[in-house]
């Protein structure tokens, strides 16, 4: 016999997603292609030509999101000023680096997450946006057999 504590056994279960989702970036409203990322902690998304500057003795940084619309096909630039609520060391084959990690609003499934993201020139990569661990614990299981489960519908 199973034992399972009450707290589980009590609690709802949890969606489970694909391991490729569709996403929304909001407040803007741009459709993506998201990849779940159990290997990354922090979610990291595509940003073209970073400028880093002083708001309110603050650092901020300015950025363009270029991604392929997932809904219509069409290529869609969207320009962002986000403040840097840190960075974060990246190590990779081509050695370390740093980058910015900024609050972004992502609407997945039947909701908005607000989360940090890494920003990076991700454009050869396939996917624009990652999803790593500190959001996928507040999403729930990923079935890395199916894709696109749940379509976003969050309210703007």
């Amino acid at each position: 016999m199973l034992a399972v504590p009450a707290a589980f056994a009590a609690s709802q279960p949890r969606e489970v997603y694909g391991w490729i989702e569709e996403g929304i970036i909001q407040p803007e409203n741009i459709s993506v292609k998201i990849k779940m990322d159990t290997g990354a902690l922090t979610s990291s998304m595509d940003a073209k030509d970073l400028q880093h500057f002083q708001k309110n003795g603050e650092k901020w940084v300015r950025f363009n999101v270029e991604v392929k619309d997932s809904k219509s096909g069409a290529q869609v630039s969207a320009p962002f000023e986000r403040k840097i609520e840190r960075s974060i060391k990246v190590r990779g084959a081509g050695g370390a680096e740093s980058r910015p990690v900024v609050l972004m609003q992502m609407c997945i499934g039947q909701r908005v997450y607000s989360e940090q993201f890494s920003l990076n020139d991700r454009g050869d990569m396939l996917y624009p946006v990652l999803i790593g661990r500190r959001t996928l614990e507040k999403l729930g299981p990923i079935d890395v057999s199916r894709t696109f489960t749940h379509q976003p519908h969050c309210a703007p």
